[in-house]
């Protein structure tokens, strides 16, 4: 009975969806399955990705500087 089982669990079905059978092509391939563009930028991404990150880690630093500016204790 669980070898019955297991075989149940273990067959993969395969199955293609109506748009493939209807001849509908995809973009395939690298970098196609993100949602930013990666390749032929005019700004590269690594400047925008690890911008976008200094940005949030100076955010804390600088609002606390102007707080203690304010205050007269810099």
């Amino acid at each position: 009975m669980f070898r019955q089982l297991t075989n149940l669990a273990t067959k993969r079905a395969f199955s293609s969806t109506i748009m493939r059978q209807s001849g509908a092509h995809f973009k395939e391939g690298l970098y196609t399955n993100i949602p930013v563009k990666v390749k032929n930028r005019k700004i590269p991404f690594a400047i925008i990705h690890f911008g976008w990150f200094t940005l949030g880690f100076l955010v804390p630093f600088i609002s606390s500087y102007v707080q203690l500016k304010k205050s007269g204790v810099l």
